[in-house]
């Protein structure tokens, strides 16, 4: 059995992954650069390792400095999370020949599933439903307008080993691909050392759905549902939920058991997922598309977890170790309803700007009763120009959709965040729209209903009091008992945020050190 895990990560995977490690009685190494040096996932790990600065490229992407550190502290297995070194294949190698486990997929496996080129002939090779393109190498822009005349407009042009929304282009006329082919090599240069290029078909009214899937290292592979992605903005995911409110169980059987067969094709063992592009036209079940396969953990797994009962962190680490699964295809299931929200550090009545600063108040709410928060940071932290913007997830579950949606409006009018901007309110806006809560959803939602940025929610007069009654409310009680725990585990008492010397005012007008 595994005896003790390295994460080699930071922030809210890094504390999720260390949290199921000691439930199943496993020690946890923590690594951290300057800028983390005191980080919640520092002080919940039984260990931690100093790898370097700040910048990503000289601490958590060195792969020789989190091999040092297992070796330093003893640990026997490598947990990435996601994002890093999470889908390098070089990483798994160094580890597997450092006889380090790694909890996720085998090398080859990301190999394949890395280059989008390469992963589509063997999705078309294992017969999963392709969108129609051009599978290979484009030799200019007049062989890329070309094959776009062929396949037909409107298409997308994308870097090959591109992710995240970059090196990604739409073309509704050919000279949108005289315009925009070369630039989209050059991101993809620039972005990710690799300037392919491929052309597909564009979905319209397309839905972002993706199936989880999770083997082990005995042939067994079952998928488990699926999550609906589309509320995203600029190709970057801001809502998730499962199941989705377009897919019918034929759909969700179909698109399963090709997700399956991709996997067992390049011999996937973990967990892992397959997203996909749905036509929100196509009433036959079969307009679902492979987009990619994501070979690590995904950010919104918990929703997943919510309906399942599943712990995938755990079944992770028990694939790792050689462990069958423990239940069948026939033993999934789908119970109640599950939405999560990215809560990030950017200002959208400013066009979405990232902020950074220090976390002046940060208090979320209670978790429980259908309330999860997965966080990685404590009050009078920092949220640094360094990494990913997201300061949290909430996640809501119920018997049903709305009641889902209603608890995360509930939930996010008790997230309180002073310091850097953050969007609680656009995402509770999100909730409250009739669109959104009707299922009527498209990758274009959040352009084609905020084409002019986002200015806020109308709220009626009583409706804005009450709001602003229940802050004041919340803040009286934070002053009251500042001297008890902040709640879930890692996060300090007050008395521990001394340092931070933060000045906080009550609605008497009272002003306590914390």
């Amino acid at each position: 059995m595994i005896k003790k895990i390295l994460i080699a990560n930071r922030g809210e995977i890094a504390c999720r992954v260390i949290r199921t490690a000691r439930k199943m009685g496993i020690k946890t190494v923590a690594v951290y650069s300057d800028a983390d040096a005191r980080a919640p996932h520092v002080e919940l790990a039984d260990e931690a390792v100093h790898i370097g600065p700040p910048p990503a490229a000289r601490s958590y992407l060195i792969a020789d400095k989190i091999i040092e550190a297992c070796k330093a502290t003893g640990a026997d297995a490598v947990h990435p999370g996601y994002g890093f070194l999470s889908e390098r294949e070089s990483f798994r190698k160094a580890l597997d020949a450092e006889g380090i486990i790694f909890v996720g997929p085998p090398a080859n496996a990301i190999a394949a599933m890395g280059d989008k080129i390469e992963s589509k002939k063997l999705a078309m090779e294992a017969g999963v439903n392709v969108v129609p393109g051009f599978v290979g190498v484009i030799d200019d822009t007049e062989h890329a307008v070309k094959i776009s005349n062929e396949i037909g407009y409107p298409v997308m042009m994308k870097a090959s080993a591109g992710g995240g929304g970059k090196g990604m282009r739409l073309a509704y006329s050919e000279q949108d691909v005289r315009e925009g082919f070369e630039a989209t090599k050059r991101e993809g240069l620039a972005s990710f050392g690799d300037d392919r290029v491929f052309i597909e078909k564009f979905i319209e009214s397309p839905r972002h759905i993706e199936i989880q899937i999770l083997g082990d290292q005995h042939g067994n592979i079952v998928y488990l549902n699926e999550r609906e992605c589309s509320i995203q903005r600029r190709h970057q995911k801001v809502v998730e939920e499962a199941p989705s409110p377009f897919v019918s169980p034929e759909m969700r059987k179909k698109m399963g058991e090709q997700c399956v067969a991709l996997a067992r094709a390049v011999g996937y063992f973990s967990a892992g997922t397959v997203e996909l592009i749905v036509s929100g036209a196509d009433k036959t079940g079969d307009g679902f598309y492979f987009l990619e396969m994501n070979t690590r953990l995904q950010v919104e797994h918990p929703v997943t977890e919510e309906i399942t009962g599943l712990d995938l962190v755990e079944q992770m680490i028990r694939v790792a170790n050689g462990e069958k699964l423990a239940f069948t295809q026939d033993d999934v299931k789908i119970n109640g309803w599950s939405i999560e929200n990215r809560v990030y550090a950017e200002d959208p009545y400013r066009g979405f700007l990232p902020s950074t600063g220090r976390l002046v108040r940060y208090n979320p709410p209670e978790t429980g009763d259908g309330v999860r928060v997965d966080d990685g940071v404590i009050e009078g932290g920092e949220v640094s120009m360094f990494y990913d913007p997201m300061i949290a997830k909430l996640i809501t579950w119920a018997p049903t959709r709305l009641e889902a949606i209603d608890k995360q409006i509930a939930a996010l009018d008790r997230f309180e965040i002073e310091g850097p901007g953050h969007n609680i309110d656009f995402v509770s806006a999100l909730m409250q729209h009739e669109r959104f809560r009707s299922g009527d959803i498209t990758t274009g939602f959040i352009a084609e209903e905020y084409p002019d940025g986002f200015t806020g929610a109308p709220a009626s007069s009583r409706a804005a009091a009450q709001s602003r009654g229940n802050r004041r409310l919340r803040r009286d009680r934070a002053c009251r008992s500042r001297a008890a725990d902040f709640g879930p585990v890692g996060r300090p008492a007050p008395a521990a945020l001394a340092v931070a010397g933060q000045d906080r005012r009550c609605a008497d007008g009272c002003r306590d050190r914390l």
